[in-house]
């Protein structure tokens, strides 16, 4: 009997342990939806917002004074009962939430209406949560107006009234989010949410564009989320992902060419590649898809392409989102991924990946933004060097994350009434200043040398203009091609001399040049044109090249030099040749492209001792040539 009773005892406490626990659990995982600038609640979007000023409401509210404001915002949005108050404040204002630990969602909601004895165009404030700056002079109305703008840039007829900032933080017990109006002016805030994450949600270490693994440390940075979309198939309500209440938007209102891609739909049987998956994004997200297509050509060949605007001088995480919904094996849709102009993965067969068809997966990559970069590129294209079947590429979905860098997520951008960004108003005036004295200088200076040319005898004119007869100049003179393909930067230098690749291609030492070329030996030229010669060389890891050093007497060699660069640069297609890199030393223009080793096509029809080509071989050729052509016509805009 006493052994009965002391395992009833030991039973009890055990049930009274996992109480315990499971009510520690709770208390660290709880959510709160916040109304803020009322004292009522409302259910709105399947959850229960709590009034600010609602006593035993499980957070601090501390400003001084407080002040609210009413709108009927029914016609605004979904959650138009949601953005009828708002909290506005002149002075800083604090939220503080105790007992809360883990990853957590966090998303601002700001929707501008006709405040009473306030201007709404001139708020501005910044947003701060436990010491880490999420954004600086907030201009709501703007930050709305240059997304509609940008979106109707690119032929969307989407359009938004309010504004949504979600961010990711870490959170030991204690979270405070102070917003903090800028001097003279004012804030405001409609809604806090604050949502419990997976703590899986990232892994540590993914890879990086263009290198190896990067180890992120994500436990110690802020995340902002820039953007989320399901790609094929219509928006994803927060409703619909209710374990984190995010909003999927729709793709084709980034896409360069939506037409690129054709939208496929499979609701069947669709499982997590991994039970730890669950929390990266629901299945409807892996419900849609976007594939290749290309109408009135025989086979896919160009990029889907999505273009984003994002925040210079920043390392982003960039999540793409697969799942095969129509092939049952292997080897069947192999593709590449490219980043910001860069390989980010080749040889890509999401069956393989994913362990099968109807299986969710995801993978990661990280890359770092320059400071003179505002865009990020996603693309997609066939990989035919795999021999894959199907020259096809499929995505189902995509996520763009902002790391913090030094404890900030903040980047000041402002625009116009009509959403256009314009310079800071004190560097505007500094560059005025410069660009005043700059143009007096040059009349001057103008002045003068017209004066002293003036006075020179007809004979010195004359051999003046013998000595400096018209040519090229370097690259980095020419602004138009520099500001367009790399902001006149070259990238690092390496040790043995060359630089690293850049947007426009690897950068080639004259030195590398001249030992390719065996000092530009006559022996090895494989072509003669207005622009100049064209070399076989042998560049680094034994890589046979075409080397085209422009005439330095030729201004159709430099329109040429000046077209191809901008143009090769942004092109990426298996009928054009693709650029290697260049060369700008001492006065030299020099690009470097792939060596076709099989010649020119007129080598082939007529004047040499090479086979004659079949007529399939010509048909061939046509066909390719035609494809690269309907390329450049409608596909060269990135597509």
């Amino acid at each position: 009997m006493e052994k009965i009773q002391k395992g009833e005892l030991l039973g009890l406490l055990y049930l009274v342990i996992i109480f315990m626990s499971v009510s520690a659990g709770e208390v660290e995982s709880k959510s709160f939806f916040i109304n803020c600038g009322t004292n009522t609640s409302v259910n709105v979007d399947d959850r229960r917002w709590i009034g600010d000023m609602v006593p035993n409401n499980n957070f601090t509210l501390a400003s001084s004074p407080l002040s609210t404001t009413t709108f009927n915002a029914s016609g605004v949005s979904t959650l138009g009962s949601l953005y009828g108050t708002a909290r506005i404040f002149t002075d800083a204002l604090n939220y503080t939430f105790e007992g809360i630990k883990g990853n957590y969602f966090i998303r601002l909601h700001f929707c501008p209406f006709p405040f009473d004895n306030y201007t709404v165009n001139e708020s501005s404030f910044t947003i701060m949560a436990n010491g880490l700056k999420l954004v600086s002079e907030l201009n709501v109305p703007s930050e709305i107006s240059h997304k509609n703008s940008y979106l109707q840039s690119s032929s969307s007829n989407s359009s938004s009234f309010s504004l949504v900032r979600e961010y990711i933080l870490f959170i030991l017990d204690v979270l405070v989010l102070e917003f903090v109006p800028s001097k003279g002016s004012f804030g405001f805030i409609n809604a806090i949410e604050i949502v419990p994450a997976a703590d899986n949600l990232f892994k540590e270490t993914v890879s990086k564009v263009g290198g190896n693994d990067a180890n992120l440390k994500l436990g110690r940075q802020g995340i902002e989320t820039m953007y989320r979309l399901n790609v094929g198939g219509p928006e994803i309500k927060p409703k619909q992902d209710s374990d984190f209440w995010r909003t999927w938007e729709v793709d084709s209102s980034y896409m360069i060419i939506e037409n690129a891609g054709f939208e496929i739909h499979n609701s069947s049987n669709i499982t997590y590649a991994s039970i730890n998956d669950s929390s990266v994004a629901p299945l409807l997200v892996y419900e849609t898809a976007r594939t290749m297509s290309n109408t009135e050509v025989l086979e896919k060949r160009f990029n889907m392409s999505w273009k984003f605007e994002v925040d210079p001088d920043f390392d982003y995480l960039v999540r793409l989102h697969f799942c095969e919904l129509e092939y049952d094996r292997a080897n069947r849709r192999i593709f590449r991924i490219y980043i910001n102009n860069r390989t980010a993965a080749d040889n890509f067969d999401v069956y393989v990946r994913a362990g099968g068809e109807n299986k969710a997966y995801h993978q990661d990559y990280f890359d770092a933004v320059s400071s003179n970069i505002n865009t990020l590129w996603i693309q997609l294209g066939p990989d035919t060097a795999a021999g894959a079947s199907g020259t096809d590429a499929l995505l189902n979905g995509l996520e763009i994350f902002k790391l913090s860098r030094n404890g900030n997520l903040a980047y000041v951008e402002k625009f116009d009434s009509a959403g256009n960004s314009i310079k800071n108003s004190k560097s505007w005036i500094l560059w005025v200043v410069i660009g005043a004295g700059g143009v007096c200088i040059l009349i001057l200076a103008t002045a003068f040398i017209l004066v002293f040319f003036f006075c020179r005898t007809r004979k010195k004119e004359l051999s003046d203009t013998k000595d400096n007869a018209t040519g090229w100049r370097p690259l980095f003179l020419h602004g138009s091609i520099v500001s367009s393909i790399g902001h006149g930067k070259g990238g690092v230098q390496n040790s043995y001399g060359s630089t690293a690749s850049t947007r426009v291609g690897k950068r080639f030492t004259l030195a590398e040049i001249r030992a390719a070329t065996n000092n530009f030996d006559e022996s090895l030229v494989i072509g003669v044109g207005g622009f100049g010669k064209v070399y076989k060389g042998e560049i680094e890891d034994g890589t046979l090249g075409a080397i085209k050093r422009a005439n330095p007497q030729s201004e159709q060699g430099l329109a040429e030099f000046e077209t191809e660069i901008e143009m090769l640069s942004k092109l990426r297609h298996r009928h054009l040749v693709s650029m290697i890199g260049f060369c700008e030393e001492q006065n030299e223009m020099i690009l470097v492209y792939e060596y076709m080793a099989n010649g020119t096509l007129r080598s082939h029809l007529f004047g040499s001792d090479l086979p004659p080509l079949t007529w399939k071989q010509r048909l061939e050729v046509c066909i390719g040539a035609a494809r690269g052509l309907h390329y450049l016509h409608t596909g060269a805009d990135r597509g």
